[in-house]
Formats: structure tokens, sequence, C-alpha cells
């Protein structure tokens, strides 16, 4: 049946393009045309993924992944007919209501961009965005240095969602042909989904269409087997008969396993997504809550699992499958299914953590946070099930690193390292409905991926505050890591998203140093100082370059961009301050760790194969 699918799905892309979606009416730049895609609920969480189509202008894959705020990892090269090589850049696609527009909810893909002199919309649309920016600036002026956000229109596949959607811009000498070609596409199918297009013979340079990526194969085989089909009913009707009730049977047994399928993985997966759950979970827990305090939980449906599952998926938590432990209690390696897990084990008196931890992240989606699949209770215990980071957390790379079996991190992924986390916690503070602060940032708890790019982890303390002129709270308790937190913190039990920013200070200052938070005192070995001393020492020194020099991670070989370390410094010691109005958004530090990202690459990229870098000493590091 799935395959008869795809003789539908022209007819089917060319009603709509995902459920309840209508055309908006295209925005007109010069020749540039684009029409984004009305969508019915805004929501943080991804409709699906989807593909940008982007002309990398000479740069490499981590620059094109900065640009457009995705993952170097997902990034697939494509090859054009002329031997160009271009990317298919992969993308969540949400549906939101972008800022200066309309009331309209459209599916977007957001990253942010530093406005350059004499950059037009027409300029940043053209040349910065591959031709995919939707209403840059918002029909203002734009102006140097700052920082806007720019709107990619993607597409999710109502029909099918196997069926990815790649955001194209029509270039010079392309037809429906040659772009189902390039896409492994049909050109009924892209006409379908584009309104626009009323004459498959034409297509104007500067429109942007979405294109069903590689249906073609599936609809020629399709078709081939109707044209067969037909061919064998004309020869003879008693054959038809055979072959029609052959079909039938075939049809029905695969209905059947699907069902049990289905069910089988109901009944594994369990998912009983409901807020009343959590609630319910919440009240059974918290008994001092009354009912009034016990709000509805705002799910954003992660998966109940049971008690049987979660031990199952770690061989009742076996000591050989624990890869981590804190305060709040141990986690465990797993496997649910073919998916790689990361189960958190806590006592039930590590409630009040477990629905901090939960509520956060039901509700925040974003590629440098860890994502929650879902939860479990029983046997007095809570657990919460994560997506598995396979290389542990950043502090076990900083700290000892080829003790712990790894090796030492170069320059480049320590910037973007740092960029990444930076843009996790500024998720949390700028772009989410609710304002959250994370309360303990610090190198445990940012993992690394198998690329190593940085996911924010342990919302065990995050503390929902509110958008106010104001904009902070009191802590009732001290909370957090010695070494990370903030004089105001620690004297007044003030709390801000500043608390944050001071303690990210501390994990750039980790980053270039490659020393704790707290280290051993040289002079008295029964006293500790702390970095963020070390780091304000050496920036008051007659020659703080050559003081900075002198404890630069050893494990870094002499090969970084003195520069570049230098304005990290400049930032770390920024977020130090020690009057929280003084120290910077983490939007601001998010612009100024991406300057030193690129500079870092353009660094490694002069160095032409003579350095450490490309020598295989740091595994592609």
């Amino acid at each position: 049946m799935a395959k008869l699918l795809f003789f539908l799905i022209p007819l089917l892309l060319s009603t709509n393009l995902s459920k309840g979606e209508t055309p908006f009416p295209a925005v007109l730049i010069k020749s540039i045309v684009v029409n984004p895609t009305r969508c019915s609920r805004p929501s943080s969480i991804p409709n699906c993924s989807s593909y940008l189509y982007v002309d990398p202008r000479g740069q490499p894959s981590s620059e094109i992944a900065s640009i457009y705020s995705a993952n170097a990892s997902l990034i697939k090269a494509i090859t054009r007919p002329t031997g160009e090589t271009d990317f298919l850049v992969e993308v969540p696609c949400m549906c939101e209501e972008p800022d200066n527009t309309t009331s309209s909810a459209f599916l977007l893909h957001d990253t942010e961009y530093e406005v350059q002199w004499n950059d037009t919309p027409d300029s940043v649309t053209a040349d910065k965005f591959s031709g995919l920016a939707w209403n840059v600036g918002g029909g203002k002026e734009l102006k140097a240095n700052d920082t806007i956000t720019v709107h990619l229109p993607c597409g999710c596949s109502a029909v099918d969602a196997r069926v990815e959607v790649v955001s194209y811009a029509v270039q010079e000498g392309d037809t429906l042909m040659t772009i189902a070609d390039l896409l492994s596409s049909d050109a009924r199918a892209i006409q379908g989904m584009n309104s626009m297009v009323t004459n498959p013979n034409f297509l104007s340079p500067g429109w942007v269409l979405f294109v069903p990526l590689g249906i073609r194969r599936s609809l020629q085989t399709s078709s081939g087997k109707g044209k067969k089909l037909a061919v064998i009913l004309g020869i003879s009707l008693p054959m038809a008969f055979v072959i029609v009730s052959t079909i039938i049977i075939i049809i029905c047994l695969r209905y059947r396993i699907h069902r049990h399928k289905m069910e089988d993985l109901a009944k594994k997966m369990d998912k009983t997504m409901s807020a009343k759950s959590i609630a319910a979970l919440e009240s059974r827990y918290l008994p001092n809550k009354t009912a009034e305090d016990v709000q509805p939980f705002e799910s954003e449906r992660p998966v109940i699992f049971s008690l049987e599952e979660v031990k199952e998926a770690t061989a009742n938590f076996d000591e050989t499958r624990k890869i981590g432990e804190g305060g709040f209690g141990s986690v465990y390696f797993g496997m649910i299914g073919k998916q790689e897990v990361a189960i958190k084990k806590m006592k039930s008196s590590k409630s009040k953590e477990f629905f901090a931890e939960l509520k956060v992240l039901c509700k925040v989606h974003h590629i440098n946070v860890v994502e929650l699949i879902g939860y479990a209770a029983g046997d007095d215990n809570l657990y919460l099930v994560y997506e598995f980071v396979q290389n542990g957390s950043l502090s076990e790379h900083l700290h000892d690193p080829l003790l712990k079996g790894h090796q030492p991190l170069s320059w480049n992924a320590r910037a973007q390292i740092a960029l990444d986390a930076a843009r996790g916690i500024e998720y949390i503070h700028d772009h989410t409905k609710a304002q959250y602060v994370h309360r303990d940032i610090k190198t445990t708890n940012i993992l690394l991926d198998d690329g190593l790019r940085a996911k924010v982890a342990d919302f065990g303390l995050a503390k929902l505050v509110e958008r106010s002129a104001e904009d902070d709270c009191m802590a009732t308790r001290l909370v957090g890591t010695p070494g990370y937190l903030p004089p105001e913190l620690v004297r007044e039990l003030q709390m801000t998203t500043k608390t944050d920013v001071f303690a990210f200070g501390v994990v750039l200052a980790e980053l270039i140093t490659g020393h704790h938070a707290l280290l051993r005192d040289n002079k008295e070995s029964t006293k500790m100082k702390s970095l963020i001393s070390i780091m304000k020492g050496i920036l008051q020194e007659d020659d703080p370059e050559s003081a900075l020099e002198a404890i630069i991670d050893r494990n870094l070989n002499d090969s970084y961009p003195m520069e570049e370390v230098y304005k990290m410094a400049n930032i770390s010691m920024w977020c130090l301050s020690d009057e929280p109005l003084n120290r910077p958004e983490m939007r601001e530090i998010t612009v100024k760790l991406a300057q030193i990202v690129m500079a870092s690459i353009e660094w490694e990229a002069s160095l032409g194969g003579n350095s450490q870098v490309f020598s295989g000493m740091f595994d592609g590091r």
C-alpha cells in the first residue's frame, strides 16, 4: 500500500504542502520570489526535518553550518551537472509567527546574521543565503553590526512523512526536469507543490521552490508495475482475477502484520502522551503541593516508559553501563529498540529536580540542547530518558583527556564548542516562550556528540523567570557548583540570566587554559584557588597577552591563533564582571564567538598543511 501511495503524491501535493496549510502571497524582492507556507499552530517542536539547497561559494561545511544554524554532520554534498559542488543542509522546520511580517504562522527555519556594511535585503538574500531568505529585515533598513533573525522558508510533506522537502532557489537555465534530475524528484510533484508554477516550461530565476527529495525512483517503480499489471489484465481475465485476488490477500496480510507491529510498538514505547499523567505524577511525588500549585503541564508529549522497559534497556542498571554520576542521580547507557539512549536514575527524594528538568526539556528543543525522549517512575525512583550523546562531557576532553581515553581538543574544536554551548544557553534565555535560567552551567554539563558539537545538559536546577523590567528573582537557597557561582548569588541569592553568563565565562576560561574551575594553590597545598582569580590577575598584568600565553593549555602544543585566544579571554572576563549589569547577554556572546570561529577557520586554512592541525595528531578534532 505504501508503494501505491506514490501514484497519488503529485496530485495530493498539488492540493497542499502540509495539513492545514495554504500558500501566503509571495514576497517579491526584484527577481527573488519567496512564497512561504502557512501552518496552523506555532510550536517550538519542529514539524519535520527539511533541506535547504545552498551554494557554498567556496565555504567549508563547518562554516555553512554556522551560517545556517545547522549541524555540520547533517550536511550533504551534491554535484550539479556542471561539476560544481553544492550542499543540502538539513535543518529543523518549525511552524512559527515571524516578527515584523504578519500575524500568520509559517513553516520556517531561523538563523542569525550580523549585518555588514552596504548590506541590503536583496544582497543578504541572494549573496549570503543562496536566494532562500524571506523578508529580510521585515521591511526596515539594515544597519551595520546589527544582529537580525533571518527566516528561511522550509517544507514538510503531508502526504508521506518519509518524503523530505528541499527549499531550492531557481537558477539561470533551470527547468522542472533538470531540478527533478538533480534532486531525484518528479516534475509533476514539484509543480504540484508550488502554485506559482502555472506553466511547467517556464521558471524564473529567483523563485524558491519546494522540491520533494528522492521520490523519482519510487514513482517510476510504481508506474512501471502499474503498466505491467495492465498488460497482464488485458491478456486474460481469469489470470487477472488470480492476480487481483493475490494482491488483496497480500495487502490484508501486510495490514495484519503492520497492525501487530504497531500494537507491539505501542506496548514497547507506551506512548501515553497526556499532560494529565505528568500532573498526576507531580501530585504523587510532591504531596505538599496543593491542587492550585500543580499547574496544568504544557507537555510536548514525551514518551512514558514502564519500569520494565528502562530496566531492560540498561540490563537492570548494570554498573558497567554507568556513564556518569552527579548530585541528583546516576546516568546509564541503554538501548530501546535500535535507539541508543542515556537514562538518568534519580531517587524520589529528588523529585523537585526531576520535575524541573522534565518541564524544561519538554518545551525546549534545540540542536545545542540535549533532547528528552521520555520518563518513567517506580521502585521509589524516577527516570529521565535522553538522547545518547556519544563523546561524553566537555570536562573529560579538557582535564587530563589522555587518561580518560580522549585525544586533546584542537583550538578550532574548542572555539566551535564554545559557540555551540553559547547558542544552547541563548536559546533558553531569549527564544523560548518562557525564559529559563539553567543555574548549573559547567563543563561537566556540556556534552559532545560524535562530531564534537556541544549540547547543554542537566536542567535539574533550571528555574523559570519572568520577562519583566527587573528581569530577576530571588533563589530560595544557594545552588550550583563552587567555582562557577557569581558574587550576587552567593551574597544575596539574586538569580538572573546573568547567573548563567558568569558561569559560561568560567567555561571559556577552562577551554583556554585546560584548568579546572577550582585548583589547588601552589603556594599553600591545603588551599584552593579559583580560575576566575587567575584570569583576572593575568589580564591586570603589564603584558597580559604574554601572561595569558603562559597558561594556555599545553595540550594545544602551541597550535592556536593567539589573537583569537586573546579575544576569547576578553569575552570570558566580560562574562566574569562582578556587577551583573556589566555582563553581556548570551546573544552578544554568540555573535563574538561566531567571529572567533570564522577567524580560526581562516587561520587553520592559512597554515597550508604544515601544522599539527593537519597532521592527524588530533584525529580530526
